[in-house]
């Protein structure tokens, strides 16, 4: 019979900037006493037209140096972009250490859809990879599946949460294609594919022209990092809370401001610098 551990497990969460942050907050509801580090490589954002070989030797060189000091239990991957490049060479790299990537929920939206047409938001980089292309015609194949890349919904969400002031015009610009009316059916379900966009989420339902059903997947990370933690003989202590405050980690070192400042803060993370990477 597997022991329990007692301590809190140790959780790295990653993503090209801030949007990880929508991931985070679901990692914290379902696992209160763990230990966090959030990691931004906001020095290099976005990811989301950067070449395949460019960003998985990133996102090594960024993780290197975070895991060798202090192996994690389980390291999110926060990223839709990275997640569909990145997971084999890490777990390649650092196998005693488990990986949670975040998939498009493709899968949900087609089973839930009563129009049968649903589209997929994402960033130019996860349209174009075969993986999204594979996960639609999985799991989604009775579907009408709509792919549209935005290349500036996760800049607008950083600017937001940096307490910058966006225009309707320019959100309803890149979520237009997502709704699609033909024969009388509507798109029904749109997959919110790069955390970046949940930041963006109460705009999108006031600029949308008629009601869809929006599918975020940080609820399924979150409780795919809870199975992982599990497995490896953590008890579930669900109304404990952290034993410290978290780390903050932003690759560019730059302070937070703006709504950046406060939000950390609320959610129990302290802001620290490290070697510029």
């Amino acid at each position: 019979m597997k022991s329990l551990k007692t301590d809190a497990p140790d959780i790295l969460v990653f993503d090209s900037g801030l949007g990880g942050l929508t991931v985070f907050r679901e990692l914290v509801s379902l696992l209160p006493r763990a230990r966090y580090r959030y990691v931004a490589d906001d020095a290099v954002f976005p990811y989301g037209e950067m070449p395949a070989r460019v960003l998985i030797a990133r996102v090594a060189k960024v993780l290197a140096p975070l895991v060798d000091a202090r192996a994690p239990d389980v390291v999110v991957i926060a990223c839709n972009t990275a997640s569909t490049l990145v997971l084999p060479p890490l777990r390649a790299a650092w196998p005693g250490i488990r990986f949670v990537g975040t998939v498009p929920a493709v899968k949900p939206a087609a089973e839930r859809s009563r129009s049968r047409m649903i589209s997929v938001l994402a960033t130019p980089g996860t349209v174009a990879r075969d993986y999204t292309r594979d996960l639609v015609e999985a799991f989604a194949g009775h579907c009408e599946v709509s792919l549209v890349g935005s290349r500036r919904l996760a800049t607008l969400a950083e600017v937001f949460l940096r307490g910058g002031m966006l225009e309707d015009a320019d959100i309803t610009r890149e979520i237009a294609p997502c709704f699609v009316e033909r024969g009388g059916r509507r798109t029904d379900h749109i997959v919110l594919a790069c955390t970046h966009y949940p930041l963006l989420l109460e705009a999108f339902r006031r600029l949308a022209p008629w009601e869809v059903e929006w599918v975020d997947p940080a609820p399924a990370i979150a409780r795919q990092a809870e199975r992982l933690l599990i497995d490896k003989g953590f008890a579930a202590l669900p109304d404990a809370r952290s034993i410290d405050n978290g780390q903050f980690i932003l690759t560019s070192n730059r302070t937070p401001d703006g709504r950046l400042k406060f939000l950390i803060r609320a959610i129990n993370l302290e802001f620290v610098k490290i070697d510029t990477i």
